[in-house]
């Protein structure tokens, strides 16, 4: 039998995932880091070395299961957002870079209290809420969820970070949290309408998590709606929505008697995030 070495087995996995992968040598790289316990760049530092039968068949299943559209983070067990190792599965979104946008946001308000009271609405791997307790550690954090799955993951996630000033919710959007106030609500909520072909490609991640109703909107609707009630006054509402939804969230906010709207793109030029702030004292 003959084993093959780091370098041609990346080479090998890099040519079959061409067909299914935008980054087919970075997951080829990913994936082969976490069968041999090995950071990239030691792959790099040692690419010469044989591999044992045993990491080659692990590998190849890896390769496949990427192929059939698992994502990498899933087969893996992280991803990194805002530079924190996060525990993923397939009960959660896969964090995307898109999203840090949304905590950059956050981070850069200038909020009337401190410490300041924080809700992250669908809190999933409690990406969002994480980034935010890490940076700012005299900042109250909840995170909320419908998913009992979920928030198990965002409580591992938070113990393996040591944030102690981060708390979960279990409940859908404002019902986790009853009658509390909040000087900043932030969400990613699910903004894919249910008949987008695009949620084809997306099948390995909860649909709960992706797909809001028949026009995307209804999931945001919803926590725009109750927004007023729960915010402080000169409190901040901050929302991930679709490229196309911007307008469409826009009129919602102001519709709700929210003020100081606008919209914030992503790295790649997309309209990403729209933000608002309640102020009704005059």
């Amino acid at each position: 039998m003959i084993f093959m070495n780091i370098a041609d087995t990346l080479n090998l996995g890099t040519r079959t995932l061409r067909v299914h992968s935008d980054s087919p040598r970075l997951d080829a790289e990913l994936l082969l880091a976490k069968v041999l316990g090995l950071s990239r760049a030691a792959l790099i530092a040692h690419d010469d070395q044989t591999l044992a039968a045993d990491s080659e068949r692990a590998y190849a299943d890896m390769i496949a299961r990427r192929s059939a559209g698992a994502p990498v983070a899933y087969l893996t067990g992280t991803r990194e957002f805002w530079s924190l190792n996060l525990r993923v599965s397939p009960a959660v979104l896969v964090p995307r870079p898109e999203t840090e946008v949304l905590v950059e946001q956050a981070l850069n308000l200038k909020l009337r209290n401190e410490p300041c009271d924080v809700l992250d609405l669908g809190t999933g791997s409690g990406a969002i809420a994480l980034a935010i307790a890490a940076e700012r550690p005299n900042w109250n954090v909840i995170g909320t969820d419908v998913s009992p799955q979920a928030l198990a993951v965002a409580r591992e996630n938070a113990q393996v970070l040591d944030l102690s000033n981060v708390d979960w919710r279990a409940g859908s959007w404002y019902d986790a949290v009853p009658a509390r106030r909040f000087d900043l609500i932030v969400s990613n909520p699910p903004y894919v309408a249910s008949g987008d072909p695009a949620l084809a490609a997306l099948s390995a991640e909860p649909v709960l998590a992706l797909a809001a109703g028949p026009t995307g909107l209804e999931a945001i609707e919803a926590i725009i709606r109750q927004s007023a009630v729960h915010l402080n006054e000169r409190g901040w509402l901050l929302l991930e929505h679709g490229w196309d939804q911007a307008r469409a969230v826009a009129a919602l906010l102001a519709r709700q008697g929210l003020t100081g709207i606008r919209n914030v793109v992503d790295f790649s030029g997309k309209s990403r995030v729209t933000l608002a702030t309640l102020h009704t004292q005059q």
